[in-house]
């Protein structure tokens, strides 16, 4: 099979090429014009072909709270959105993946339900430490810590000193400890309707203190460390700073923090709430620079949803604490990318290779030979506007309900074959299996 596009983004830039598929691996690059055999898809004139992407923080929840999200709608939803890969979060789901019988139960639960390939990260939770060898043995891509309280009880967070001791211990088999990054100690109450009292209650600076914790941790033992969800770009310097020395952290960030502003929340809008916060027009620009400098490597969806009577309360104190954007991130971003100038390649190195790389899978997150043939025909100059009741996750509830987003993902092949009803994906190990 050969998919041809006018348009393709292929090494960093957007050329004709033609794409040879045997066994749902790409086989060859050609060029646009020359001569075919076999099937042969052409994509539109205003289409262009992407890799598909790589979300390494997708809240699936299944089990135990299947009826906040599972691997079914979750997966469907991913697909519809041009991912083709995601890596499952440890908690929410009960039981939290956090030893090797638990993520036994997650696969299990996930088999045969999933649309496009699925890994798992473990947990590192004071209970599983000295345990983490195991669960990095048994195939997960990394172990996900607090240093805050996670939303669920199950799922506790690492103290400073046990920070340090999780660090050293996935150093010695060359890990990677992932870290929700706020210091409890500077998370304040929050009750009430007002998005500016529960931004307040959770200020940049516990952000960066944190963020510095995890360096020394990360410097002192040697091993990796990556921040999740980065939302305060106050931390960027002291993250350059760490990278320049050759401290082995890395950081991401999400859709909502590129392209949403907290004065634009309304009083009750408890669908934009996360967890570190939305912040100011200012903090986001900031957070595009840190992404053009590299400090930032990655933009993946923190996917976390919640049925409606959890999610829209309409006090920030009590609502569940996360966005449902799975579907949505692509186009959420090429929308912002357009307007600051930001060409699609450098979206697509965000969205794509750069979460792939991050969790050890070359064939992944790249249109390359030898590549797993996950493409996308994506429109970048066609339009919609956001109907929640049409996404494919499970509860009709989105931040970016009514919002006209440029963009739009019209098919998306997982190992050359294309997405539909029946679930194809794959149960993914560390190292590419």
């Amino acid at each position: 099979m050969i998919v041809r596009a006018r348009r393709a983004v292929v090494d960093g830039v957007v050329r004709p090429c033609a794409v040879e598929i045997q066994d749902g691996v790409i086989t060859d690059l050609q060029d646009y014009a020359a001569s075919q055999s076999g099937e042969v898809i052409d994509l539109a004139d205003d289409e262009v072909l992407l890799p598909g992407l790589v979300d390494t923080h997708v809240h699936v929840n299944e089990p135990g709270r299947t009826e906040w999200e599972g691997f079914d709608s979750a997966t469907r939803a991913a697909a519809a959105g041009g991912v083709t890969t995601l890596i499952d979060m440890p908690l929410n789901s009960i039981p939290p993946t956090i030893d090797v019988d638990a993520l036994e139960q997650k696969r299990s639960a996930a088999d045969g339900q999933c649309h496009i390939d699925v890994g798992f990260w473990g947990g590192a939770v004071p209970a599983s430490l000295g345990e983490l060898r195991k669960l990095h043995e048994a195939g997960v891509f990394g172990c996900k810590a607090f240093l805050v309280h996670s939303g669920v009880d199950e799922f506790p967070p690492l103290s400073e000193r046990q920070l340090a001791d999780a660090m050293h211990e996935v150093a010695e088999f060359d890990g990677l400890l992932i870290v929700h990054a706020e210091a409890p100690a500077l998370i304040g109450e929050c009750q009430g309707r007002e998005f500016a009292e529960f931004l307040t209650s959770r200020p940049t600076t516990a952000e960066v203190a944190a963020i510095s914790q995890v360096i020394d941790a990360a410097r002192a033992s040697g091993g990796r460390a990556h921040i999740v969800h980065l939302s305060a770009a106050d931390a960027l310097p002291m993250l350059a700073a760490a990278q320049a020395d050759g401290v082995r952290i890395t950081a991401e960030t999400c859709p909502h923090y590129l392209t949403l502003m907290a004065d634009d929340v309304p009083a009750g809008a408890t669908e934009f709430k996360c967890c570190p916060p939305i912040r100011d027009a200012a903090n986001r620009d900031a957070l595009w620079d840190g992404l053009a400098s590299g400090v930032l490597g990655a933009i993946v969806s923190d996917h976390s949803p919640a049925p409606p009577e959890l999610k829209l309360l309409g006090d920030f104190g009590t609502a569940w604490g996360g966005i449902a954007s799975l579907q949505l991130g692509l186009p959420i971003v090429w929308t912002e990318a357009r307007r600051r100038g930001v060409e699609l390649p450098d979206v697509v190195r965000w969205m794509s290779r750069g979460p792939a790389d991050l969790v050890g899978l070359p064939q992944k997150g790249r249109i390359a030979v030898g590549a797993d043939a996950d493409l996308v025909a994506f429109a970048p100059d066609d339009s919609f506007t956001v109907d929640p009741a049409a996404l494919h996750h499970r509860h009709p509830v989105s931040p970016y309900a009514g919002r006209r987003l440029t963009g739009v993902v019209r098919r998306t092949w997982l190992r050359g074959v294309e997405t539909g009803p029946r679930p194809r994906g794959r149960l993914l190990v560390r190292g590419g299996g």
